[in-house]
Parts: C-alpha cells; structure tokens; sequence
C-alpha cells in the first residue's frame, strides 16, 4: 500500500513530481553544465514561473541556496552590521534568533509562548535594528502571522529591512514584495519535492546593504553566496556555484503546474481544507486545536492537542496508509501535526478525517 504524507516536511510529493523528474532523466539534465544556454533558460523559466506565483515584482532577485537555513545566515551576514530583531514564538523563529547570536550580531527579542501569535500592535521594533525577522508560518507550533500585519508594521517602520520565513507556507502567503525586502522558502513542503533546495528572495534595498558592508574593511559578510556575488550572476541567469539543476528545472515545473491552477484557486483550496481540520479539532473530544486564538492558526501545518498518546494515534492512522507528524520537540507525545499543502486534496484530508475520528 502506497503512503500519503501529510507530514509538515519533507512531505507529500506534487502528483506531477514524477512526470517532470522522468522528462529531466530523459533529457540528461543532472549532466549540463551551469554555465550552459540550457542552465540559463532553465534558471529563467524558473524565475519566471515564480513571480507569476508570488507576485515578485523586478525589483527583487530570486535567488538559489542548498537549503532555507542557509537563508538564515545569509541574510545576517549580508543586511546586518549590528542589530537585528526577531519575532519568536517557536522552535524555527528562535533558530533565526540563534544564527544572530552565532553571528555576533546584537540580537533583539519580542517572544510571545509556544503557540501564542503576533498581531502588528504587539510590537514596537528598537530603534537602531537593521533588519526585522518575521516568520510566516512557525512550523513546530501551527502559529501563522498575518500578512496584513507584516504590512502595517513596514508602513510603519519603512526604513528596515523586512525579511520573511515562509518556509511552510509559501506559496500560500500574499506577501506585498512593495514593501517587504526579503523572503525565503525551501521545496520539500508546500512545493511537494524532496529536501534539497533554498529559494531566496532578495530585493535590490538588500543588495544595497550588502555592498555597503562589504565595503567596510572590518566587515565580512561571507565568503559563499554572498548577495553582491549571487546578483552579478544572477543578470545572466547563472550561479556562482554549481547548483541544484535537477531541482531548479522541478520547482519551475510544478510553478508552473501552480499557475495553471491559479493562486487564488490554491489559496482557497488551502482554506477550505483547513477550515474541514479545525472544525473536526473543535468539535471532537479526543482532540482540540493547539492554537486558540483563530486569527493566529496556520493554514497549512494544524497542531492538535491529542488525548491520548500522539504516538498511539500516529500508528493508528498509519494503519491506513497515512502519515502524520508528531508534536515538535517537548510535545512530541502529546500533539500531532498535520500539513495542508497543495499536494494532498480536500477527498484526502476528509478521509485523514474519518480515521482519527476512530
């Protein structure tokens, strides 16, 4: 029996993953070679089946990394001389905080508990930090932040940098690339591909931070990927290694597949599914949803709390061919998490339903 992984990543694969791994055997892509007119054209279609996706307007370069944590690091090194300030309320939130202190960056901190979100009236941003770290959708606690609020805090603070975590969420969120400076995502969530791929959005305030620092001689903002040297290539759609071409020519594809949908039909499909979960957790007794304040749940990972052991549950549905994932760290034992990507449909998720209701 086949499995169906609603695993918040790696996770179910894409149906058309298959078909365009087959014709990129078939054509000899894992051969080329990066400085090649065939890499180009594939880095273009790529880049431009994206901003079709998320709305990236020409002032931001799409950019390719080994994985999003690479993202993390980059970002520092590059946008930020001294300070930095971090959203944290959550296990992925708070590893963007680390890389910071890593970095010996002066790092601010605005926590809010584990499965506790933010709204734009929480938070006033310390005057001297230069970039400001959202995440999007905190993966270990099922907590999401408004795209609306993002926004109003740029409008308010319009001189920072503003840098997104839309790891597992994108290409859910409708990010206003206008006024947000950077965002990041990695393909074995919601894109349905296996792990292997960063994808790092970047706009030219970023770029014009970088080249300043690197300006200074007591400044390093790294020696691989750094975003003056990814952007010079970037021009001729080449990278300044060897990368990912396999993944690169996959993730157009299935943008592609995406766009044929349409956006909006995802974003709808992806509410749709999530509204069937949480009315389940709601009105079920053996579960109840991890985050109460329904402004603040995720879309596209939901975190239950479980009456009995997440792991008895886990092996329960298991039995059926599905895969669910456990509590993150601490509440391993007592919650399950279950992703709502575009790979699995609303018929999926009603029969996911149907076996934890037994």
């Amino acid at each position: 029996m086949k499995n169906l992984y609603f695993t918040p990543g790696p996770a179910e694969l894409y149906p058309t993953f298959y078909q365009h791994l087959q014709t990129a055997m078939d054509e000899q892509l894992g051969s080329i070679s990066h400085r090649s007119q065939r890499f180009r054209d594939i880095y273009k279609f790529t880049d431009e089946q994206l901003r079709i996706l998320l709305n990236i307007p020409q002032t931001h370069g799409i950019f390719f990394t080994g994985s999003a944590s690479e993202v993390w690091e980059r970002m520092l090194f590059n946008c930020v001389e001294h300070e930095s300030f971090h959203l944290v309320n959550g296990s992925f939130s708070r590893k963007f905080y680390d890389y910071a202190n890593s970095l010996h960056k002066f790092a601010h901190i605005l926590e809010k508990p584990f499965g506790e979100g933010f709204d734009s009236a929480d938070v006033e941003i310390p005057e001297y930090a230069e970039v400001v770290c959202l995440t999007h959708n905190e993966t270990s606690s099922g907590v999401q932040m408004r795209t609306t609020d993002m926004h109003k805090l740029k409008r308010k603070y319009p001189k920072k940098l503003f840098c997104v975590d839309t790891v597992s969420s994108a290409p859910y969120p409708d990010l206003d690339f206008g006024l947000i400076d950077s965002a990041f995502f990695s393909v074995q969530k919601a894109f349905g591909m296996p792990a292997g791929l960063g994808v790092w959005i970047a706009g030219k305030s970023c770029l014009e931070k970088a080249e300043r620092l690197q300006r200074y001689e007591s400044m390093t903002i790294g020696a691989h990927h750094t975003l003056p040297t990814l952007w010079k290539h970037y021009k001729t759609y080449e990278t300044p290694a060897t990368p990912n071409v396999l993944y690169i020519y996959i993730l157009g594809k299935i943008a592609e597949d995406f766009n044929k949908i349409g956006i909006d039909t995802i974003r709808k499909q992806t509410e749709e599914k999530a509204k069937m979960l949480y009315k389940f957790l709601d009105d079920s007794g053996d579960y109840s949803p991890f985050v109460k304040e329904e402004r603040h749940r995720s879309q596209t990972v939901v975190v239950a709390d479980t009456k009995s052991s997440s792991a008895d549950v886990i092996a329960a549905v298991k039995k059926a061919g599905l895969i669910i994932g456990s509590g993150y760290g601490s509440l391993k034992e007592s919650q399950i998490r279950i992703a709502n990507f575009p790979a699995v449909t609303v018929e999926q998720v009603a029969t996911l339903i149907q076996e934890l209701k037994k």
